[in-house]
């Protein structure tokens, strides 16, 4: 542990040394093209047909299933909103005459950045996110070539160039090992991942893009869902109830990540690579919850189960089902505002919108952008 203690230090001396001058990222953006997993899947895997959802999910804002894994709208949509920019259309979802016109988003429920094995959730990892971008923006071009009908719908060309290409996805690689793996090898596994993520990156940057938003990890080892599984001994908790394992899990993959960032931004000169700290921000409203008006920091909202954690694996959200012989549902709870957690595995809505007022704070962020923030007297939470 000591030696893990030890490397934590060390890696983040090197990137304090190694700090770029880095531009500030600026916030007129035409579109935005997002990749990563369920904290910012707007719709993807249920468009797929792979999963879906039932109330009460989206009932706080959308009042039906939204393809979103929450009661209501998730950080991507406040920031959307940030920017005065419509909600993100998901890649697959080709029912209701869907806008692209400002963006698209391929964020997929349960997708990891290493490949897609059998076993996984999502088939939908980075790579192939990655790729459906470049199949997208192919069949944009050509269209927008054969007939200005399509216009309404499309993003322009040049959109690509000028475009926030935003980033969420890495969560599923290590909580998803936790089950077949120790935390040395996890740990072990962190530069291979990134090296995959880079990879994504530098197929981006080849076909023009330029301004790049990354967010870091949350701290899982505070989900109801892996507290359930793996928190029995109480020895693996913390002192908020968090399992000690799985967020240092985290705290290393997001060093890492943020040394990529840095180094990223000094290889492509003429681009805007931005880190963001989801991590602090989140932990910061689990650790103190109350203050910012939450009674639950880590019991779903929407579950089976009861107190504490009101999770029971074998019965997601909205489900019924015969458990030892007895019909159970997992119901949601009379005031989602309550809870941090919405489901055991995502966060409500009102948790949402507080991490996105953080975000857009600015301080959260390398580089800072506090000193651009044109949207501040627009935003609409």
């Amino acid at each position: 542990m000591a030696t893990k203690t030890c490397i934590l230090h060390v890696l983040s001396l090197i990137m304090f040394i190694c700090l770029p001058l880095s531009k500030c990222i600026h916030f007129n953006f035409p579109a935005v093209f997002n990749f990563g997993d369920s904290n910012s899947d707007t719709g993807e895997l249920i468009a797929s047909g792979i999963e879906s959802l039932v109330p009460p999910n989206g009932e706080t804002y959308f009042q039906t299933p939204s393809g979103r894994y929450c009661d209501g709208r998730l950080i991507i949509d406040f920031l959307m909103d940030a920017m005065d920019l419509p909600f993100l259309n998901a890649y697959l979802d080709s029912i209701g005459v869907p806008s692209f016109r400002k963006g698209c988003n391929f964020a997929t429920a349960g997708s990891t950045i290493l490949p897609a094995t059998a076993t996984s959730v999502s088939p939908f990892s980075f790579g192939i996110q990655v790729a459906q971008f470049l199949r997208f923006k192919a069949r944009v071009i050509e269209l927008i070539a054969k007939s200005k009908k399509f216009e309404k719908y499309l993003p322009k060309e040049e959109y690509f160039d000028e475009a926030l290409y935003m980033f969420d996805i890495g969560q599923n690689d290590l909580a998803g090992a936790f089950y077949s793996k120790s935390l040395d090898q996890i740990l072990a596994s962190i530069p291979t991942i990134l090296v995959e993520f880079e990879n994504g990156i530098k197929k981006l940057y080849d076909q023009g893009a330029r301004n790049f938003w990354i967010h870091n990890t949350g701290p899982f080892g505070c989900l109801p869902q892996n507290v359930a599984r793996f928190g029995t001994d109480p020895s693996k908790l913390d002192e908020l109830g968090c399992l000690s394992a799985q967020n240092q899990a985290a705290k290393l993959f997001n060093i890492q990540l943020h040394a990529l960032c840095i180094k990223l931004q000094a290889q492509y000169v003429d681009a805007n690579v931005t880190f963001v700290d989801i991590f602090n921000i989140k932990f910061n409203l689990i650790a103190n919850y109350s203050r910012y008006g939450f009674e639950q920091p880590i019991m779903a909202c929407c579950g089976y189960g009861g107190p504490p954690l009101n999770y029971d694996s074998r019965i997601s959200c909205g489900q019924t089902k015969i458990l030892n012989g007895t019909s159970a549902t997992a119901k949601g709870c009379s005031d989602s505002t309550e809870y941090v957690n919405w489901d055991g595995i995502h966060y409500t809505e009102a948790a949402n919108q507080y991490v996105s007022s953080q975000i857009l704070t600015g301080k959260y962020s390398d580089p800072p952008f506090a000193e651009k923030m044109p949207f501040l007297l627009k935003l609409k939470f």
